[in-house]
């Protein structure tokens, strides 16, 4: 061989990561087929609204409810974000969307797409002239959607082991706050309903919702100020009531998440991300609840290999210390590489020992005995300044 020199290149100095899948959401909602390209009750995936257009034939004129949410979601999220989304015909409710006994719906669209989906959204378009229930405040539907939602998220958390939160639609708000059911007197700690929509039709802009979260990291409130006002083009109403004058103060009280202003910026804010709780519920927040399951995930996916698993014990049957710390350690790191290392938990920085995750595993139980393997997990959440006091008074003067 003659005298050379030879190069080779590195790889994996950057620490670069493949793109989160924490922002892939489902899509529940109404629709009319298009011949030869969309068919109810069957599962699609849209990266973008132009994908929608042309893949599947969505137009404002054959289908103006399921254009508006994917118009609103993608300006929001932007394009190549993946979407999942299943049609229903125009007269299915969003109880029955989300019910997992209906046939074909969202028990088949959660199997199909095998725990990619990480939160669900269910809208209901209602057709000119249709008669509309209202019960405090809202369409009937809504309230007893919510119930369902939260069966069907616990079934995905329980059954698939792919945990999800859901929203839906606030639909024709009356304008009066003080006859909307307070959501925070329920225990739906996995399900939220929007009430605002950027038409003065009654109806709500979920797209914009689910598209902010889809770009936001899991800890981020989809409120944030420093995020930037959302893509409104403009207009914003609560019911058939602009934004400006609308009774924000009492729809948020009562634990919807809505739409409002904040002086001197420009544009529309969500409000908050609060789910239909108690408030001394852990996760009463989407942030909350977006940040405990990824972390379930991750636990879930690492805990899976020790399944089975020749596990060494003591003389009285019980978990060896070294093999308890090797798993300990095992879910601890994969927590920290998957979210510590994103800023996705709330531990203190000038604590270098703080990771924001505690694995423990309890080496006094007698896993011959009993086959049960328990595992402690704790993850440390952010704080989030959701109200600001200040006492403003004049400096002293010295004379």
């Amino acid at each position: 061989m003659l005298p050379r020199v030879k190069i080779e290149f590195a790889n994996g100095a950057l620490g670069q990561m493949a793109a989160s899948s924490d922002g892939v959401f489902g899509l529940l909602a109404n629709a009319a087929p298009v011949a030869e390209k969309l068919r109810l009750l069957k599962t699609y995936i849209v990266r973008s609204l132009d994908d929608a257009k042309g893949r599947l034939g969505i137009t404002q004129e054959n289908n103006p409810g399921l254009h508006k949410l994917l118009a609103e979601f993608y300006a929001e999220a932007g394009d190549g974000t993946e979407l999942w989304i299943k049609c229903f015909a125009e007269t299915v409710k969003m109880t029955e969307m989300v019910d997992l006994a209906t046939e074909d719906g969202v028990k088949s669209l959660l199997t199909e797409a095998n725990g990619r989906i990480k939160g669900l959204f269910v809208h209901y378009s209602s057709r000119m002239g249709q008669t509309i229930t209202i019960e405090n405040g809202l369409n009937s539907d809504v309230y007893t959607a919510i119930a369902k939602a939260q069966l069907t998220a616990a079934y995905a958390t329980d059954t698939l082991k792919a945990p999800l939160f859901v929203v839906v639609a606030g639909l024709n708000y009356t304008g009066e706050a003080t006859e909307l059911t307070p959501l925070n007197t329920m225990q739906m700690n996995r399900v939220g309903v929007m009430i605002g929509d950027t038409r003065d039709e009654k109806g709500c802009a979920l797209g914009l919702l689910a598209g902010r979260l889809a770009r936001i990291p899991v800890q981020r409130n989809v409120g944030r100020v420093r995020d930037g006002a959302i893509a409104t083009n403009g207009f914003a109403y609560i019911g058939s009531e602009p934004v400006e004058t609308a009774d924000i103060e009492t729809i948020h009280d009562k634990g919807y998440i809505t739409l409002r202003m904040h002086t001197g910026r420009a544009g529309y804010f969500f409000s908050d991300d609060p789910l239909a709780t108690l408030p001394t519920d852990d996760y009463n927040h989407i942030t909350a609840r977006r940040t405990v399951d990824k972390a379930y995930r991750i636990a879930c996916d690492v805990l899976l290999g020790e399944l089975l698993e020749e596990i060494p014990v003591s003389d009285q049957g019980q978990v060896s210390v070294t093999f308890a710390k090797s798993v300990e350690t095992k879910v601890e790191n994969a927590i920290i590489n998957s979210m510590t290392s994103n800023s996705e938990l709330g531990n203190d920085p000038a604590n270098q020992n703080d990771t924001g995750i505690e694995c423990l595993i309890d080496t006094n139980q007698n896993i011959v005995s009993t086959g049960f393997l328990k595992v402690g997990l704790r993850v440390k959440p952010y704080g989030y300044a959701r109200y600001i006091n200040v006492e403003l008074g004049f400096k002293t003067i010295s004379q």
